[in-house]
């Protein structure tokens, strides 16, 4: 059976194989050669000096011989036990590179399990937030599945009731329309207030925030602001992927003049307040993906030019107060942030 791929290899003891035995000490097979050389070579020499034949009278010591004489006996020793120490040292450097080996294979297997743990979610805060957003998500879908069939109910506007995109071609509630050939359900229907549109682009705050998902139903019946919306939540679905969630961002506040440069079409330096986004690590984190990711960024380029679009109808009919309003949103939030990434106010 193979083991499991999450176990620490690095809590395993090493095995050095026939380098982990007698690593520093003890007597090895090169200093037994050199021990048993040595000795029949002395026993050479006292074999020799015992048999060999004298000379005839002159006892007298001659230097120069006595000194070739100890040479003679002591050099060959000497060669033996310098050869037994290069091969001890290589042993000992046999036994080192096994151990180095072996530390940077437990230090490779502990790096690989950590980037798997990192990979399945094992960060609790970063788990916690994906649940989250998921669960809003289905929240959302089993909405929009079941509204056809449901009537929806009159919800009390806290603030402006007017229409937040106004169209030439919408009516009222309560006024009478006459149908041409060719009009649709989407033509003919209220056209959403600001108040449901504010709401709308912040998203539901929790799953159990039901004003919010009223409004996000009602915001989703109007085609240009459905698009809007769409654009919003794929951004942000691929932003949290990085762990950029909007709610952690504090981005600096500008004056409602400049979004109405921004929505009567300039860009650059006139409108570099909107870019109050100042959280480096969302910053680089964002731009690495605009590099790297087609997808995220052909849906970075989609979502602005729906932001743009859409805006520049809002802006239109809407006041200081729901300009600023509209600036506290999730998805301003997300264009704040990329649009300082694409360049917008540079």
């Amino acid at each position: 059976m193979s083991e499991p791929m999450n176990e620490n290899k690095a809590d395993r003891p090493i095995d050095l194989g026939i380098y982990g035995r007698g690593g520093g000490g003890g007597i090895t097979a090169a200093e037994i050669i050199a021990i048993a050389l040595s000795a029949i070579w002395i026993l050479g020499v006292i074999l020799f000096f015992t048999f060999a034949p004298t000379g005839d009278g002159d006892v007298s010591l001659d230097p120069i011989v006595f000194v070739m004489k100890m040479m003679a006996i002591f050099l060959p020793i000497a060669v033996i036990w310098v050869g037994a120490a290069a091969a001890r040292s290589a042993r000992v450097m046999r036994v080192e590179s096994a151990r180095l080996q072996a530390a940077v294979d437990a230090m490779r297997h502990t790096y690989i399990a950590q980037s798997q743990n990192d990979a399945t979610g094992m960060k609790p805060s970063v788990e916690k937030k994906l649940d989250e957003i998921a669960a809003a998500q289905k929240q959302t879908e089993t909405a929009i599945a079941t509204f056809s069939s449901t009537r929806q109910r009159a919800a009390p506007q806290a603030t402006s009731s007017k229409p937040a995109i106004p169209s030439g071609g919408a009516v009222g509630a309560n006024e009478q329309t006459s149908l041409e050939l060719g009009t649709t359900a989407e033509d003919i229907a209220p056209r959403i207030s600001v108040n449901d549109f504010v709401r709308a682009l912040n998203f539901p705050e929790t799953v159990d925030d039901r004003d919010g998902f009223a409004a996000l139903r009602r915001a989703l019946q109007d085609r240009t602001v459905a698009r809007l919306i769409q654009a919003a939540q794929d951004v942000l679905t691929l932003l949290s992927q990085e762990g950029i969630y909007m709610d952690d961002l504090t981005p600096d506040r500008s004056r409602p003049e400049f979004w109405r440069k921004f929505a009567q079409g300039e860009r650059g330096r006139a409108i570099a307040a909107l870019g109050g986004v100042r959280d480096r690590s969302s910053l680089a984190l964002a731009s690495g993906r605009m590099r790297q990711d087609p997808i995220f960024r052909d849906a970075v380029h989609h979502f602005l030019r729906q932001f743009d679009k859409t805006f520049s109808e809002f802006e239109a009919e809407a006041s200081d107060q729901e300009i600023v309003a509209l600036s506290d949103t999730r998805t301003a939030r997300a264009f704040m942030l990329l649009g300082r990434v694409t360049g917008t106010f540079d």
